[in-house]
Order: structure tokens, then sequence, then C-alpha cells
């Protein structure tokens, strides 16, 4: 049930005038759709989908000491980051538990000069601010932090026609931009950059709140001839499984680490110390004793989160999202099993409602686009 005691974006009333199912996610009243997931799934896939994530937290960074403070914070190292370039890493605890998975930008205004971004889960907004400024109490480094999540808006264009739907309203050429790259806007603190999460194409656009709506119906007016549509969470969560893109709260959470989760490539160890790297250095050295896995199952049935995966009768593991693809027209899941049952091709079942249903390892992600 929607209360009146949640949050809502700048495009909170646009959603409900047009037929958004509105629910609660993380406290914010979100559109989890507007006609139906496949749809909007599908249109995705085909031309575009305009996502409000405007929920998820911006927490913006200033001062001399930026880099080096968050290049002690996140997996990934900050300090060598170019003027334009965005960085997916993770956020672990002492034990390299994943506290989220964020992406940090290094940005410069032409008025206002040089600045750091840091976008977070809304899920894990307020833990990843107390971290921060547990951090910044402890280390009282030279930076200015502060959360803009409610005085600016997240919108995401994804899809093969994203960029021909950027192009107008913006003085470059978006297809020549590269993939996590950002420019920052002229107006206000925001950007324009080439990241998204549903393994299309696409761009993410932060803006002030006040320009939200502009924005956003200007991209809709000007394009939904071409098949484009706003799509709700609901697609996003089926494109970005198709993807193997993991979600906090499903495939990481605090008892999880990076190295386990697949997500090796977002961490750094090389001569670096930020909280949970001796942790993970120790998992590094001994293998992770479990790994995230895709399956497919040969039947229609849909896995869902926390169905009980087995070799033979022996239960190896749960599974922490599961769907039917709308792009494959078969179920997939990902979970976590041991090492050992981590091949492609391995033949493993899925207990869905006390029935044993086949399904085999397959190589993520599920889909990659052409």
């Amino acid at each position: 049930m929607v209360t009146s005691s949640l949050a809502q974006t700048p495009l909170h009333d646009w959603h409900a005038a047009h037929g958004g199912r509105m629910v609660d996610f993380a406290g914010w009243s979100m559109p989890v759709q507007y006609s139906s997931i496949v749809a909007e799934h599908t249109a995705t896939r085909t031309a575009a989908g305009l996502f409000d994530v405007s929920h998820m937290g911006r927490l913006q960074f200033t001062g001399t000491g930026v880099a080096q403070f968050l290049d002690s914070l996140v997996t990934r190292r900050i300090t060598e980051m170019e003027i334009g370039q965005v960085r997916y890493a993770l956020v672990t605890n002492e034990q390299g538990g994943i506290l989220d998975d964020v992406l940090v930008y290094r940005l410069k205004h032409p008025s206002k000069g040089e600045y750091h971004l840091m976008v977070v889960n809304a899920s894990n907004r307020e833990k990843i601010v107390d971290w921060i400024q547990h951090w910044l109490d402890e280390r009282k480094p030279d930076v200015r932090f502060t959360d803009i999540t409610h005085d600016t808006a997240m919108i995401a264009v994804q899809g093969p026609l994203a960029a021909k739907l950027i192009e107008p309203r913006v003085p470059f050429d978006p297809t020549a931009m590269k993939y996590y790259h950002a420019i920052s806007a002229e107006q206000g603190y925001g950007c324009i950059s080439r990241t998204g999460y549903t393994g299309e194409d696409g761009f993410e656009v932060i803006a002030p709140a006040n320009e939200a709506l502009k924005i956003w119906e200007s991209l809709l007016d000007s394009s939904s001839q071409l098949g484009v549509m706003a799509a709700g969470l609901g697609a996003r969560d089926t494109l970005r499984l198709e993807a193997a893109m993991p979600l906090y709260g499903h495939e990481l959470n605090e008892q999880t680490n990076p190295l386990e989760a697949g997500l090796g490539f977002a961490v750094n160890l090389e001569g670096r110390r930020f909280p949970g790297s001796a942790a993970l250095a120790t998992v590094q050295r001994e293998k992770p004793r479990r790994a995230r896995i895709g399956l497919e199952l040969t039947s229609k049935r849909v896995p869902r989160e926390h169905y009980g995966i087995y070799a033979g009768d022996q239960p190896i593991g749960e599974i922490t999202s599961g769907t039917f693809s709308p792009t494959l027209q078969k179920p997939i899941a990902m979970g976590y099993v041991p090492p050992q049952f981590a091949q492609s091709g391995t033949e493993l079942t899925v207990d869905i409602r006390g029935s044993r249903e086949p399904a085999h390892v397959v190589k993520l992600p599920f889909y990659k686009r052409p």
C-alpha cells in the first residue's frame, strides 16, 4: 500500500496521471509499470525506455581531499580517475561484506569547478551517508559533502535509440561519448553520463529537480512514434536480470563479498587500504567459498528468490533472482553455489514449491546486446 509518508520524485504526479502503478520501493512511491512489464521491457530492447530513477541517492563532494578520501572508502582507485570518468565500485565493511555498489563520477562544472558525485542505491542511501560521515569525522579531510538527492532528479534513457533521443538536447555528439564517461551540465549541478542498468546502450541524466518534468516530457513527446515508452521498475528488474547485473538486497548484501559475487573486476587491492581490504585479500588468497551463477530452466516454471538449488538430493544453494525472460522466452535465474558446481553445463535442479525442476548452469550474462 502506498501512503503519503513515502518520498516522491519530481515526476511523481506525471506517473500517477499516466497510469503508473505506484508501489513502495525503499521508502519512495515509484511506478512499477504503466502498461505491462513485457511491453516496457521489449520497447527498451527494440527502441528505448525512459526510467525515472530519481529515488537513487546522489551525493556530492568538493574540496582538495575528495579523491584521496573516496579512494580510502571504496574498492577501486579513485585518485587516478580523469575528469569525465565514471567508475563502478563497492563500499565494503571491515569484513569485506558489501554495504552498497555505487557509481563514482569525477566532473568539472563549467563555472563552479571540479567535484565528485557518488550515486548509491535508494535502499542504502541513509546507511552510506552515515558511513561517509563516520569516516569524515574520523579522518577530517578537506572535503565538503552534501546529499543532493532531493534537490535533483535522475532519468535513464536506455535502448538502441537512446543516442538519437539525447542528441537534440545536448551541445555535443552523444555517440562519441565513451561508455562510463560523463559531461557536467551547464545549469546547476548535474550531468549526462553514458551509463545504465539494462544491458542496452543508454544515458543517465542528472538535473535540478525543477527541470525534470520538462526533460521527461520533451524526451517522450518527440519519440513516442518511434516506439519509445516510459518504463517502470518491473521492466528495469527483468532487463538487468537478463544482463546479469546484480541487485542490492538480492545478489548483494553485507554477508556477501565482491569476489564471490563475480565482481572481482571492481576490486583493486594492490597498494591500497580501505575498509574490508584485508578481509578481501584473505578471500582472494584462499578463494571464495561460493560463486554467483546463472541458471536456465527447461520447464516454464519460474524460480523465485530463496528457492533451493540442488545437486542430486543435496541442497547446495539458493536462488537470489528469477524471472521468465521476455527476450529469451525461458525462465532464468541467478543464485549462489559452491565453486565446484559453477561450471557452465552443470546439471542441477531448483525446488519450485515442492517440485524439482531441471536447470543447467550457463555463462553470464544471459543477454548481450548485438
